[in-house]
């Protein structure tokens, strides 16, 4: 033998370069390149099919115009059909099939099927029907090894939604989960909730998390969970599991991303006013009603008077940027105004002498601290090349202004836009 072929990860650099269609003649080549080629060939899968075409066409038949087994595999046949699973790393699978209905017997429990059919399964995606055969197909792919999961279901079977409740047993590593069902099966997700709420307790690791509101419980727990980071929750079922009490949780406070998904912008304003905080740097709100009345300035009125109070936000949060000793823009873009003092806007823009562009407030609470003139000639002062400046402030203090010399002397003469936002005119 060449010592090349001794070589098994140039051999797997030279299958994976491999055109799909002729790894099976590859990996029937010789020994050498029997499992470098079979390991590309079933590592990534992109249906269930290939389960069954690797069974002895004896096995198979027609029932009724569909697809099944006519016996049980032997032990003999299991370990062929082992030699493959055993590759397999993901599955994708889209779309309605008799080859799911055919495997779905081969799950069932006998004493010469393997502990994991599929025990090196990373991810699965579940684009197709969620019955019972369904069902057994996912018990048996739920394995400790797996870390993305994607479940897409139009009509699923309360069988199929009761195993996930195993999730957090069979799958303590996944990080990435999706599970997502029709709007026509909202009175079955009511049912169901309590049972697939049950593996939050256990999935300690999970980054990211689309699913719909698995009520109370559910909710309070993923607020505890310290590696989430994106969460999308669907609220369209919320009215079904019942209200949450205002304030009742202590909120969200390591998300970079929150994806509400509603029906209504109420449902938003009712979620986020069941939390006494929420910091999360990104929070989309994604509006599924084309009902007129839901872009009504009363429901919007509502919601960011709710963020206001939920996302605090003050100018501490901005001194980071300080190391940027030549930043020229700070532009914060939110309806919601930051309490700031003189002091404390001095201090920000201290840090940026050739700074160009500053917005900060445009608009005003009455309980909100502001800055007074004497931050604003000190802004000025302090950043010589400020041509705009966008800031809400209070224009009642006049102590120690001089009306007619309120720089004291001192004129910036770059400026050419100044928006005082609601500012009361004094």
């Amino acid at each position: 033998m060449h010592p090349a072929l001794q070589n098994f990860e140039l051999l797997s650099m030279i299958s994976s370069y491999t055109h799909h269609g002729s790894l099976p003649a590859l990996a029937s080549t010789c020994r050498a390149f029997e499992h470098p080629a079979l390991d590309v060939l079933w590592r990534d899968l992109q249906s269930m099919e290939p389960f069954v075409r690797c069974l002895p066409g004896n096995l198979i038949g027609i029932d009724r115009g569909h697809l099944a087994l006519r016996k049980p595999l032997d032990a003999n046949m299991w370990d062929t059909l082992y030699k493959y699973t055993n590759r397999v790393y993901s599955i994708r699978q889209s779309g309605n099939s008799d080859f799911i209905a055919c495997i779905s017997p081969l799950m069932l429990p006998c004493p010469v099927i393997p502990t994991s059919l599929f025990p090196h399964l990373r991810k699965l995606t579940w684009h197709a029907e969620g019955t019972q055969n369904a069902a057994e197909l996912l018990r048996m792919a739920l394995v400790p090894s797996m870390l993305f999961l994607d479940i897409r279901i139009s009509s699923p079977s309360f069988a199929f939604l009761s195993v996930l409740s195993s999730i957090g047993t069979l799958c303590p590593h996944l990080q990435d989960m999706t599970v997502e069902a029709s709007s026509a099966a909202r009175d079955l997700i009511r049912k169901a909730s309590p049972f697939i709420a049950v593996p939050f307790f256990q999935l300690n690791n999970l980054h990211k998390l689309s699913i719909w509101d698995l009520g109370n419980q559910a909710i309070e727990h993923l607020m505890q969970l310290q590696n989430l980071q994106e969460l999308s929750l669907d609220l369209r079922a919320s009215s079904a599991l019942g209200t949450r009490p205002r304030t009742q949780f202590p909120g969200f406070h390591g998300l970079k991303f929150l994806r509400l998904t509603v029906d209504k912008l109420e449902q938003a304003s009712d979620f986020l006013s069941s939390l006494q905080v929420v910091r999360s740097k990104g929070i989309d709100v994604h509006l599924m009603s084309h009902t007129p009345r839901e872009s009504g300035s009363t429901g919007l009125s509502q919601f960011f008077d709710i963020l206001q109070e939920k996302i605090p936000t003050k100018l501490d949060d901005f001194t980071p940027l300080h190391a940027y000793r030549n930043l020229t823009t700070l532009s914060i873009c939110r309806r919601m105004c930051i309490s700031t003092s003189d002091e404390e806007l001095c201090q920000l823009v201290r840090a940026w002498p050739k700074l160009e562009a500053l917005s900060i407030n445009y608009y005003a609470s009455p309980s909100t601290t502001l800055p007074t003139f004497h931050g604003l000639i000190s802004v000025l002062c302090l950043c010589p090349a400020l041509t705009l400046v966008s800031l809400v402030i209070d224009t009642t203090k006049l102590d120690g202004i001089d009306l007619q010399y309120p720089g004291g002397g001192i004129c910036n003469k770059n400026l050419k836009d100044l928006d005082l936002g609601n500012s009361s005119p004094h």
